[in-house]
């Protein structure tokens, strides 16, 4: 019997400073009890968001130097998990990834742009090829401005409505994807939401966020990463969602009360207990 903890390949960026990307990944899954191989893309002495000029060492080349060692020594992966990407080729090397552990879980966090707008780094060729990793993942992870991208159409800057909020998701699953989140999106209601849907079943679900005045880098790779934990410890997706919602409010929370400068990232080191009970997480509704 294999008593070993799921094991996660997580194909992300390093950033040393300011709690993204690996730097939350790490901490986030490994306390759910997941075992994460970080395979990182790039490594930065801080994230992009506002730091000063940027240490940065691209890393494209140890990919599928590091696939091909694991594939030597037979490792098994229940979920390979990609985040940030720095270019096409790491976009190729992502899809080998998946191609060799057809089994594993494939979780893609689409990160292409936010608030309407996409990343400078990001490309219109490169936002295309991203739908290639979305056509063979299981779960991806778009907040509005991402899902907007990948279905080509204009950012919506009003609020969803329930209508508009199931066909978008709808949408994104015909693109491939078992299940589709979509984060911190605005509804008609005013109410700041997390919304899902599982497309096996037809069901589409939404957790509501206590609304905070305040954005921190890096609470979407933690989001991501509580779902994916979440699923690989047997989780359906709307408790996923609640779970991941309710810690990623907590951090924010947390880290709001100490007015900290807000381009540090959220202090997860204090609620990191918090994932160790499956209680604690926040309401879901159908949508």
């Amino acid at each position: 019997m294999n008593q070993r903890p799921a094991r996660v390949a997580a194909i992300h960026d390093l950033a040393g400073f300011g709690r993204c990307s690996l730097s939350t990944i790490l901490p986030t899954l490994s306390t759910m009890g997941v075992q994460v191989c970080p395979v990182p893309t790039a490594i930065l002495s801080s994230h992009t968001g506002g730091l000063g000029e940027v240490e940065f060492r691209d890393l494209t080349s140890y990919i599928p130097a590091s696939l091909e060692h694991y594939k030597r020594l037979e490792l098994d992966f229940e979920c390979v998990y990609s985040g940030f990407l720095g270019s096409e080729e790491q976009i190729d090397h992502c899809l080998d990834y998946f191609s060799a552990y057809p089994n594993a879980l494939a979780v893609v966090d689409p990160v292409m742009g936010d608030h309407g707008k996409a990343y400078r780094t990001y490309t219109e060729e490169m936002c295309n090829r991203l739908a290639e990793l979305v056509h063979v993942a299981d779960v991806i992870t778009p907040n509005l401005t991402e899902a907007c991208m990948l279905l080509k159409i204009p950012y919506i800057s009003d609020g969803l409505s329930r209508v508009q909020a199931r066909s978008l998701l709808a949408k994104l699953g015909e693109l491939g994807p078992n299940y589709v989140v979509i984060t911190g999106v605005q509804l008609a209601t005013g109410e700041m939401a997390n919304i899902g849907y599982d497309k096996a079943n037809n069901s589409y679900w939404v957790v509501s966020c206590d609304y905070v005045p305040v954005s921190y880098p890096g609470t979407g790779d933690i989001f991501a990463s509580v779902l994916t934990g979440a699923f690989l410890t047997g989780d359906s997706l709307p408790i996923a969602m609640g779970r991941a919602t309710y810690f990623v409010e907590r951090c924010i929370k947390t880290t709001f009360s100490y007015s900290s400068d807000t381009r540090y990232g959220v202090m997860l080191e204090k609620e990191l207990s918090v994932l160790t009970s499956n209680a604690n997480r926040k309401d879901f509704s159908i949508l």
